[in-house]
């Protein structure tokens, strides 16, 4: 029976965390529905989210953009579809491509930075001489991150996918000497309004994603520099696999039909 109590007794932890992760987010959500808001928080979290991640976000993207005209090109070819180039990378930069990317690399910058903080204000009883001081902590802490990474994702994802179309753009004209009227005239064709918002509403959760992690694993991080490594770590990876999986959620809903 020994095999079966390790499993259970791992069951019962991963149950007991995702419960706790629960609680933490209605805290959360619920507190940033009522005052106080921090506004200039707000507006200083937007900008170490937004601001400084459009560098990384938009070599991402550019790069991304380029590769995929490249790689849809090479493919396309064998069957004499080069004509699909332009829609093909305006579409999968839209819908998958700029939101995932950006997510993944802003919960790679943005999530680590926001466990550290928090992390190292919990090991250092900042937190709790917040408390004492008769201010809540999530208001004056998580509720600014979650609010901001929330707004600004998407964002950073509508910069990513024009220059991510704008990459595809620069190797089709004077890499692949496609027609730049042409490209541009598929780009824009068969581009619906329903591609740029499914994947700015993938941003919007992803930034909330990033956000809840970051913020969770550091406000209940302990054990000294350990464990704010720890928590750190443990932020980034939660919230890249949250990504992944709230993507296909997102993508279900959208286009299932």
């Amino acid at each position: 029976m020994n095999p079966l109590a390790i499993v259970g007794r791992f069951f019962l932890a991963f149950l007991a965390a995702i419960g706790k992760l629960a609680c933490f987010a209605g805290d959360a959500v619920w507190h940033c529905l009522v005052p106080p808001l921090y506004l200039r928080l707000v507006g200083r979290q937007m900008l170490a989210i937004g601001f400084y991640s459009l560098p990384v976000v938009g070599l991402t993207a550019l790069f991304t953009g380029a590769v995929l005209a490249l790689q849809i090109y090479i493919g396309s070819s064998r069957f004499n579809a080069e004509s699909a180039v332009a829609t093909i990378v305006v579409i999968g930069l839209t819908r998958e491509l700029g939101p995932v990317l950006g997510g993944l690399m802003v919960g790679g910058r943005v999530g680590a930075a926001m466990a550290a903080e928090l992390g190292t204000m919990r090991v250092t009883e900042q937190i709790d001489a917040l408390i004492t001081l008769r201010t809540d902590p999530l208001n004056y802490l998580v509720v600014p991150r979650l609010i901001a990474a929330t707004l600004t994702m998407p964002l950073l994802v509508l910069v990513a996918d024009i220059v991510g179309v704008f990459g595809g753009y620069m190797v089709a004209i004077h890499r692949l000497d496609f027609n730049a009227a042409s490209y541009l005239k598929n780009t824009f064709e068969y581009l619906e309004t329903m591609d740029v918002v499914s994947g700015l509403v993938k941003a919007a959760v992803f930034g909330f994603i990033i956000a809840l992690m970051g913020c969770y694993h550091g406000f209940n991080s302990s054990g000294g520099a350990q464990g704010v490594g720890r928590a750190t770590t443990n932020a980034v990876v939660s919230s890249l696999i949250l990504i992944l999986v709230a993507n296909y959620i997102v993508t279900e809903l959208f286009f299932a039909g």
